[in-house]
């Protein structure tokens, strides 16, 4: 091979490569909790379920609604988790901090660490749309000694603007007030 071919496709190689990094993205997270405002005092142990979110969080890319039924994907925006892992432990990591105690569990907590309230959240909508990201749930808190519950749908909406980083700020904000909403109805429970 001559000199000319070999310079020629060692460029054409670096020029592959080159196109195959520069359509890098930017991952995002959810899972980092947020400090409470206000501490309870609390010696009940506390299981959480995993938290259930709709399909379209599964997705690695950040999906945007572009009305009631239509839903897009932002290019070169990914989550760097999945969201139903990563919100489970953030709400866990919150409770604790706001109970300020470690005896928040995620379930399966085993036979050692049975909780005495358990805490089942369905996340039904969490999406940006318009200038808005809305956060719809519902929550269930269990009391295991006298098998009495407390349910709650819960919804609101927060502004934002288009781009990925002003969504999950905004997803952000709109996650803490569902964690203060259930840390409140434990603490009356």
């Amino acid at each position: 091979m001559t000199t000319r071919k070999k310079i020629f496709f060692t460029l054409l190689s670096l020029m592959i490569l080159n196109g195959c990094l520069s359509t890098s993205s930017n991952y995002y997270v959810l899972s980092i909790p947020s400090n409470p405002s206000v501490v309870y005092k609390s010696n009940s142990v506390i299981g959480v379920e995993k938290i259930s979110v709709p399909g379209y969080l599964y997705k690695r890319e950040i999906a945007v609604a572009k009305n009631s039924n239509q839903i897009t994907l932002l290019n070169n925006a990914v989550w760097g988790e999945d969201l139903d892992t990563g919100l489970t432990q953030r709400l866990i990591s919150f409770l604790q901090k706001k109970f300020n105690q470690p005896n928040v569990y995620a379930y399966p907590w085993g036979i050692e660490r049975q909780p005495t309230r358990k805490v089942k959240v369905d996340v039904t909508r969490f999406i940006a749309q318009g200038d808005h990201v809305y956060l719809e749930a519902n929550w269930i808190i269990e009391n295991m000694h006298t098998h009495t519950s407390k349910a709650k749908l819960f919804s609101t909406k927060v502004a934002t603007g288009s781009d990925a980083s002003a969504i999950v700020s905004a997803m952000d904000m709109a996650f803490v007030q569902l964690e203060e909403s259930v840390a409140l109805a434990l603490r009356t429970q």
